[in-house]
């Protein structure tokens, strides 16, 4: 059986479906007079007050057990969640990465001290998590990871660096792949992942600026940090199998579809908007509309459809990078072809409302970004190939 003949259409089960309303309502409220460029950050933007409010409200952590202070909820529930975050625009960054999967993986494979001491954390929206993967020389190719934990008499000594680290000058740990025996060459053998405590001396953290003026982006070193023997989760040795499981967390959501969501929908108001008054002008902009979503369409049904996988314990790999790579596109789509749409439409002399163009211009520096973060696209295709057997 191939990876494509896993994905059967999943419905969303009514239960789950109801949650939609009163998360609607909320966020109505919560952003009202918010900005379309603010809310087109969404899963970078950084609000621990907004989290915190989340966490009140039940939200975060609804999939973890309720004896951890979670929902109890299947992934479905998460699912409708996160969709009307993102489509919202809400600012969702600083719980993001300890909610989607820190707080899973530390449930599937920490011990019950480290579930009882983290997972409560995550879901009051006070503990933030960073993803340690990527480092200088090994971002796709993340089993070439150089950064090492030494065993001591205390426990380990880590030293390296991680970069791309989304959020960590924000965040309280990270839970970090690196090397704990044999040697780089050794690839996927001898990796284990750690809880680093990210205020422990010996870390440091610099932010990165990037092109749009944002600075969510890190690099992190670590300078001869000691680590408690409890900071191993999951087996030493087996990080890599670990890190595996918890990649398909990261490429299957709703985040890989709707990164451009909150620009496409205040073009599509402007449209909708001018077309009443001036329809002939507009019939290829709602051609355009119907194109991105005869493509969302389908790709959230996978997506939804990976959800039912992870609901059933499963670990789709392929699936999610099948996902990732065809949700990237149309999210990179998106800002292409609207600044073509308002070009045209500016050289022709048409008024632009100013807080879409503002929004556009933020989503076509940020857009590159998005075949890149969560796996670049050769990697996700080269995947892909494999789980289809074509190579």
């Amino acid at each position: 059986m191939s990876a494509l003949d896993s994905l059967d259409l999943t419905p969303i089960p009514a239960e789950d479906e109801a949650l939609r309303a009163p998360v609607r309502a909320f966020l109505a409220e919560a952003l009202r007079g918010v900005p379309g460029v603010t809310r087109a950050r969404s899963w970078s933007g950084y609000d621990p007050a907004f989290s915190r409010a989340l966490g009140a409200q039940g939200w975060l952590g609804i999939t973890l057990p309720t004896a951890y202070g979670g929902g109890g909820r299947s992934p479905y529930a998460r699912y409708v969640l996160v969709e009307e975050f993102l489509n919202a625009g809400a600012p969702v960054g600083s719980h993001w990465i300890a909610d989607r999967q820190s707080g899973p993986l530390i449930l599937k494979y920490g011990t019950e001290a480290q579930k009882r001491h983290y997972l409560p954390a995550i879901c009051r929206g006070e503990a933030f998590f960073c993803i340690g993967m990527s480092e200088p020389g090994a971002g796709s190719d993340l089993a070439s990871v150089r950064s090492r934990a030494t065993r001591t008499d205390t426990g380990w000594r880590l030293n390296g660096q991680k970069i791309w680290t989304t959020n960590a000058h924000h965040c309280h740990y990270m839970i970090a792949l690196v090397r704990s025996s044999g040697e780089a060459g050794d690839r996927q053998q001898g990796l284990s992942q750690f809880i680093v405590d990210l205020s422990l001396p010996g870390v440091t953290v610099r932010p990165i600026t990037d092109q749009s003026g944002d600075r969510h982006f890190c690099e992190v070193f670590f300078d001869e940090v000691a680590l408690a023997p409890e900071a191993l989760i999951g087996a030493e040795g087996q990080g890599w199998a670990q890190v595996t499981a918890e990649l398909a967390f990261e490429r299957s959501g709703p985040e890989r579809l709707y990164s451009s969501i909150v620009l496409f929908d205040e073009w599509l108001a402007f449209v909708r908007q001018d077309a009443a008054t001036h329809p002939q002008r507009n019939t290829a902009a709602l051609r355009l509309a119907g194109r991105v979503l005869a493509q969302l369409a389908p790709l959230r049904a996978m997506s939804v459809a990976v959800t039912g996988r992870l609901a059933r314990g499963d670990s789709p790999v392929v699936e999610s990078a099948l996902v990732k790579d065809l949700g990237t596109g149309v999210e990179q789509l998106i800002p292409a072809a609207l600044a073509d749409d308002l070009g045209t439409r500016l050289a022709e002399g048409q008024s632009v409302p100013l807080g879409l163009l503002h929004t556009l211009n933020y989503v076509i520096q940020v857009a590159p970004s998005y075949s890149l973060r969560g796996g670049t696209r050769d990697i996700l295709r080269g995947m892909i190939a494999r789980g289809l057997g074509l190579r």
